[in-house]
């Protein structure tokens, strides 16, 4: 088959079977706060990985900052190692040979007056010696209290070459308030198209899968509403604590580090209409519009939790108040479920039940449609165990993939059903090896494809509601601990299903 001028494919096809997009443009990545643990772990490990598959701009510079002294020599090193601890590819020397040449390091102080000259210097040279016609992406991989000082230097040094890109690292805010004060900054300086608001859980491949799966088969998209749909589940469950981030953690808790953000972007997409078309606007609009519609949800309808002291895989762990930097009777939770409803034509009256946590009994982000029960069961006498209803169970991670419940019969005389399920497990169907988010939404920022990531209405809308609960909570002060590390959290939330005749899923 002719393949049209211009379009690179894969070197197998049938593994693939996708035309690669076009080529970024020639351009300066700037990384601050480039000593930091996210750009050791995820993005350098990404950005190799892009190298290794020939996505990054052929002229292309990458700029560390940071105020830790280093020279570009030993920069480079300490992201080779980097790289080989926490890539999801096996090392090769040609390839980090090309990387390394294009990255160079700048130790400064931003909230110093004159700490942008260096870099400033930096990327005229690197413009004049590599071509790159003046582009630049900064991504800020920085505490919120550097992010101004930053974002006024930048500023300050626009001259109109090029264009320009800025990557901003969660959290938004933490209130409507400060997240409104944050995009007026921003906004004082950068343009709406201009600015990328990264929610990393928007990178995974499920989680786009879910578009797909909903609006490129016609089997779905017609019972995908509230006169076939039971309710939803969407469960966001770590087993690991707090990691050593309590001076984070006592501020945020699991309502802004988590449910702000991952959790109801996992709900919006759940949740849309179908957009017109995916640009970026298309898809955004949509998303802002389930938002919009979610009803602020009354005290009965949210739990809240802390864990206590439990066991881990076998191994025990100590309560949140008892981790390091957390005071001892905190009501910071770690632990939020509550019941949603998004007030529109197609999902009115269907419960949304969203949880989220911290040391639960396993690392788990899935989202259960559960449809209604067939209408006239005629095998429900023989059913097996109970014939269970129809449940599509997308799983975001740790093991991506579709299932699909369903009744089948037994093999052998007689007509007994039991509940089967029909599994689409991504590393089994593709054989090439699941992108990291970070991979997908950097290559999107140098193409300025902006679909994948959150925009100030979005934000603002999350904020809107987060708010709301968070003012119920001021009346009360909880009893924490209330569920044990290990667990699915506290018993609250298993009544809060109970109510409506329904249970959390455990598998």
């Amino acid at each position: 088959m002719a393949v049209a001028p211009g379009t690179a494919r894969q070197e197998n096809p049938l593994a693939e079977g996708l035309a690669l997009r076009p080529s970024p443009d020639p351009c300066a990545l700037v990384i601050f706060g480039a000593s930091g643990d996210l750009a050791h772990r995820k993005l350098l490990p990404a950005l190799y990985a892009l190298a290794l598959r020939r996505l990054l701009p052929s002229r292309f510079a990458i700029v560390g900052v940071a105020r830790t002294a280093a020279t570009d020599e030993s920069f480079r090193e300490d992201m080779k190692a980097a790289v080989q601890e926490h890539a999801r590819d096996p090392f090769r020397q040609d390839v980090w040979a090309k990387l390394a040449a294009s990255l160079h390091y700048v130790a400064t102080d931003f909230a110093d007056a004159g700490g942008e000259d260096a870099l400033h210097r930096l990327l005229e040279r690197l413009d004049q010696e590599r071509g790159l016609g003046g582009n630049r992406v900064y991504y800020l991989a920085v505490p919120p209290p550097a992010v101004s000082p930053i974002v006024d230097a930048l500023g300050r040094r626009r001259d109109g070459r090029g264009w320009t890109r800025l990557i901003v690292e969660k959290p938004f805010g933490h209130d409507l308030a400060s997240a409104r004060a944050l995009t007026a900054k921003l906004r004082a300086c950068f343009a709406e198209e201009e600015i990328f608001r990264i929610d990393h859980y928007l990178g995974k491949e499920t989680v786009q899968n879910l578009l797909a799966l909903r609006f490129a088969n016609g089997i779905f998209e017609p019972i995908w509403n509230r006169q076939f749909v039971d309710h939803v589940q969407i469960t966001v469950a770590e087993s690991i604590g707090i990691e050593g981030r309590a001076g984070y953690y006592e501020q945020a808790g699991a309502i802004r580090d988590i449910f702000q953000n991952h959790l109801l972007q996992l709900l919006a997409l759940t949740a849309m209409e179908p957009p017109i078309d995916f640009t970026a606007e298309s898809v955004r609009n949509e998303k802002v519009k389930v938002l919009r519609a979610l009803r602020t949800p009354g005290p009965r309808s949210v739990v809240r939790g802390q864990y206590g002291r439990g066991f881990v895989e076998g191994v025990e762990v100590p309560a949140y108040r008892e981790e390091e930097g957390v005071a001892p009777d905190s009501i910071t939770e770690t632990y939020v479920a509550a019941k949603l409803y998004v007030d529109n034509w197609r999902w009115a009256d269907t419960p949304f039940y969203v949880r989220m946590g911290k040391r639960l009994a396993r690392r788990e982000t899935t989202i259960a449609i559960q449809f209604k029960r067939a209408p006239h069961p005629p095998f429900e006498e023989i059913a097996a165990e109970g014939l269970r209803p129809n449940v599509l169970l997308v799983h975001v991670q740790p093991d991506e993939g579709v299932s699909l419940a369903i009744g089948a019969k037994v093999p052998g005389q007689g007509m007994t059903i039991r509940t089967v399920h029909m599994d689409f497990l991504y590393g089994g169907a593709f054989r090439t090896g699941m992108p990291e988010a970070y991979e997908r939404l950097i290559l999107d920022t140098l193409l300025g494809d902006s679909t994948l990531f959150t925009r100030t209405d979005e934000v603002e809308e999350q904020w809107s509601l987060v708010d709301a609960i968070v003012a119920a909570w001021q009346r009360d002060r909880p009893a924490f601990p209330n569920y044990a590390a290990g667990t699915w959290g506290p018993p609250s939330a298993d009544d809060l299903m109970h109510r409506d005749g329904r249970s959390w899923r455990r598998h």
